[in-house]
């Protein structure tokens, strides 16, 4: 069913594997680093697999943007630990700083490397597949922060004149990203050398990346809709219509597999910051979502009530037994939430967070996939593109079909274990009653589709739909001490370092976009 990763020594290599791209001026101490029996020249189809990998295997960043920050704004996950700082709109510096932190110096600069390093060459296939995924991680940060570094980042080694990137606006950089996947898309070639295994997404598939260009596409024209109608329609009509086509299954989707030595990075996060006993648990506003519709990914998301640590004889796995964390409380508040709820009868009976709903253990191996990418996505804008009236391929209803049923299957690549028989599928997408909604209504049931498909692997892009349409309609929380008035943060803050190392930009970039603040809106998120 899956495509599955056929050489993972390959990811073994990216977890020990560390590249010196630097820059100095001074030549008689780069002298000194010369070793006269290695080769000068770089492995650039081996910095292509690094950069990938990047994207997945790297815990800091995940802990921090898509766990601490996109998961809890979201309202996936909740917790009363005072660090986990997006339940409760707390700004913390050095995780909100994160993803710019660490993507620049490192995926963005060493992508980019190939990029400028393979242009107007026969490796074609190569440039192609680093200028994606340099946009993929670009425009990550984007939605993340607004505006940003984009056409100078990571171009430090072409000389001093990019030391100090300037900050691209959104709007400049949205247009740059279809222009730079349609060029990678265009120029990409059966006949042209070809990176084979070293592409850890798609072993050098030159069809199957076609697709996954087209799909990211889709989801960038769709950003844009409440902004540039206009262009949005045409960049979604001009993808789905494309002769190479779209994700056609979970067969197309974009999933890195892991191992021990080159982990799933939210694995990594669940397991070592304690997030599956103590310090996270699934949020009441997912729980109490697929409770009510009876969605049968309930019990493939939670492991049950009670300890994860212990007994799973002692787990509580009924399905009406499942009871999600409230956001917004601390170890003090939330015995009284609990009492509200109707899970304990005293605040003194509270002893910890066994009574909430926790994490299903097979989601967190560390050899456990993770997905960048996937045809439910794909499937449920394109649905959204045709109630907008757009030219795309087949009815909202058939999208909408596809989309809950690969979302739903999705899960087996964790574990076999958590297949769903057709029949039960079927029931559950018929009692969504999407056929027969209002167009409005259908909106709210793709907007609550995709912010559960999203779950887990790509909390952040589940946080930027949400953003985009508002749904599913979520209740703030008002925090005492939080940093916006009680409403849901709709950007991170830029890191503060950035004040002093690019000052000018930075302050340019504020000027530009409004106070580098949780509450400042991005040019696309106009709608909610």
């Amino acid at each position: 069913m899956y495509r599955i990763i056929k050489n993972r020594l390959l990811i073994v290599v990216l977890a020990v594997f560390m590249l010196p791209i630097t820059s100095c001026d001074n030549e008689a101490l780069l002298d000194l680093n010369d070793d006269p029996n290695a080769s000068s020249d770089l492995d650039f189809d081996f910095i292509l697999a690094y950069s990938q990998g990047a994207m997945t295997n790297n815990g800091y960043v995940q802990s921090r943007g898509n766990i601490i920050y996109s998961s809890t704004m979201i309202q996936q996950f909740a917790s009363t630990a005072g660090f986990v700082s997006g339940d409760k709109y707390f700004w913390n510096d050095q995780y909100t700083s994160a993803v710019f932190q660490d993507y620049y110096p490192n995926l963005i600069k060493n992508v980019t490397h190939i990029v400028d390093n393979t242009r107007d060459t026969e490796e074609v296939n190569l440039y192609a597949m680093a200028l994606v995924v340099r946009t993929y991680a670009l425009h990550r940060i984007s939605d993340l922060y607004g505006d940003v570094p984009y056409s100078e980042a990571g171009r430090g080694l072409l000389g001093q004149e990019y030391w100090f990137p300037k900050y691209d606006t959104q709007q400049d950089i949205y247009t740059s990203i279809v222009s730079d996947l349609r060029e990678a898309r265009d120029i990409l070639s059966e006949s042209a050398p070809n990176p084979g295994v070293q592409d850890i997404y798609y072993q050098g598939d030159i069809d199957q990346w076609k697709r996954f260009i087209n799909s990211l596409l889709v989801r960038v024209g769709m950003r844009m809709s409440n902004v540039d109608a206009s262009l949005a329609q045409s960049v979604v009509e001009e993808a789905a219509n494309h002769a190479s086509g779209t994700f056609q299954s979970n067969d197309d989707n974009t999933v890195v597999y892991h191992n021990n030595a080159a982990v799933n990075g939210n694995s990594e996060v669940i397991i070592s910051d304690n997030y599956k006993s103590g310090n996270a648990r699934l949020s009441k506003t997912f729980i109490d979502w697929m409770k009510d519709l009876n969605d049968p990914r309930l019990m493939m998301v939670s492991g049950g009530v009670g300890n994860p640590d212990g007994d799973p004889n002692d787990w509580n796995t009924d399905p009406a037994a499942q009871a999600g964390m409230p956001n917004g409380y601390d170890n003090e508040t939330i015995r009284q939430a609990a009492v509200d709820e109707g899970l304990i009868d005293s605040p003194d009976d509270y002893v910890d967070n066994s009574i909430f709903s926790f994490i299903n253990p097979l989601l967190y191996d560390f050899e456990d996939p993770m997905f960048l990418h996937t045809y439910s996505e794909v499937e449920l804008l394109l649905a959204e593109a045709l109630l907008k009236g757009w030219n795309v391929p087949g009815t909202p209803e058939e999208h909408f079909e596809n989309a809950v049923a690969a979302a739903i299957d999705k899960w087996t690549a964790y574990d076999a274990s958590l297949a769903v028989d057709a029949g039960t599928i079927d029931t559950y997408i018929a009692g969504l009653g999407f056929d027969a909604a209002s167009d409005e209504d259908k909106e709210r049931l793709i907007g609550e589709q995709y912010w559960a498909v999203t779950f887990l692997d790509n909390c952040y892009e589940g946080y930027a739909n949400w953003r985009r349409t508002g749904y599913p309609v979520l209740t703030p929380v008002n925090y005492p001490g939080n940093e916006t008035g009680g409403t849901i943060p709709r950007r991170l803050r830029y890191p503060s370092f950035e004040l002093s190392e690019n000052p000018d930009n930075y302050q340019a970039a504020i000027s530009a976009q409004g106070p580098d603040q949780f509450t400042t809106r991005m040019w696309w998120d106009v709608a909610n």
